[in-house]
């Protein structure tokens, strides 16, 4: 079959929402600035962290835009839900103008400790809730100089008590300590391992080392100064320990987990695993993944490596899979 048949024939689905219909649905709220959504979503997913973290995400991106979170805790200004949502708002935010200011440019110290307060304030607010957490572990990033090591020990803590085997958590602690940011390639991967070897059986957490290797390839990349460089980071993908890492997170994580369903909040993870066996050339893994997934895709890490769309399509036909 001609590969422009083939592409005519299977279109990735990449749904900024993962699948999640009533985020979805949430999120058009947002546009027409009706609160109402937000915390009929919030209070109908409950205490199920996996889902509320995902939902929380990206309604915190959709929110930054707008003043609808305000608005909603100037209604209700003692809901836990509200302040959650505000906390990780404001967090992205802050990302956004430092994404606007550009790599190493300070932003205002005042943004950063706003939201941390409203972090700190969403935590009392919930106190069985992790969300908050995550996001303090995520902003902590943006101060220049970091934050003093006691103080960020005593956030993980709390992160960690309320929610052990959270990939998102982790996720940002990962970042935290990549060269990028405050860290170094060896901090990084010494966390990533270590959660990972303690993780049970089915616990997504060995897929950190799959992130730990996207990041450290951005950071090359970037360093490097251009797109070209990648022609010179082949090996990074395809070296003995890549593969093994590959083979290691799958037998860890997918065979442990049984035969469960893909949630929207473990989409990206997947992802993750899929675009690290097709550069490992793990067909037999790399194959398992892309039927496991379907047509639901997401544009990182596809896009680092290339166009997101051509590069799911042409691993995904690369080890096989049609339909």
């Amino acid at each position: 079959m001609a590969r422009g048949n083939f592409k005519r024939d299977f279109t990735p689905d990449f749904d900024p929402d993962c699948g999640d219909a009533p985020l979805t649905r949430a999120r058009q709220d947002i546009v027409i600035g009706r609160w109402q959504g937000l915390r009929e979503l919030l209070r109908a997913t409950g205490p199920d962290w996996l889902v509320r973290g995902h939902r929380v995400r990206l309604l915190a991106q959709a929110c930054a835009g707008s003043s609808t979170v305000e608005s909603w805790l100037a209604a209700e200004p003692h809901s836990g839900d509200a302040l959650v949502l505000r906390a990780a708002t404001e967090t992205a935010r802050a990302f956004n103008v430092a994404i606007a200011a550009g790599r190493g440019v300070p932003i205002d110290q005042q943004r950063i400790d706003t939201a941390v307060l409203s972090c700190l304030k969403a935590a009392d607010s919930y106190p069985d809730d992790p969300t908050p957490w995550i996001s303090l572990m995520s902003v902590a990033r943006l101060y220049p100089q970091g934050v003093r090591r006691q103080e960020l020990g005593r956030w993980w803590d709390e992160l960690h008590g309320r929610d052990p085997y959270s990939v998102e958590g982790h996720l940002q602690v990962l970042h935290y300590y990549s060269a990028r940011w405050h860290g170094t390639h060896g901090l990084m991967y010494d966390f990533a391992r270590d959660a990972a070897g303690v993780a049970p059986p089915g616990c997504p957490l060995p897929v950190l080392v799959q992130y730990a290797r996207v990041e450290e390839f951005r950071y090359a990349l970037d360093a490097a100064k251009g797109q070209h460089a990648a022609m010179g980071l082949g090996q990074h993908w395809s070296n003995d320990g890549a593969v093994s890492d590959v083979r290691r997170t799958w037998e860890r994580w997918i065979m442990g987990r049984g035969e469960q369903g893909v949630a929207p909040g473990e989409l990206r993870d997947l992802n993750y695993l899929a675009h690290a066996a097709s550069q490992a050339r793990a067909r037999d893994i790399a194959g398992a993944l892309f039927r496991m997934l379907g047509r639901r895709a997401t544009r990182a890490p596809w896009a680092y490596t290339g166009d997101p769309d051509q590069q799911f399509v042409r691993w995904r036909k690369d080890v096989g899979v049609r339909g």
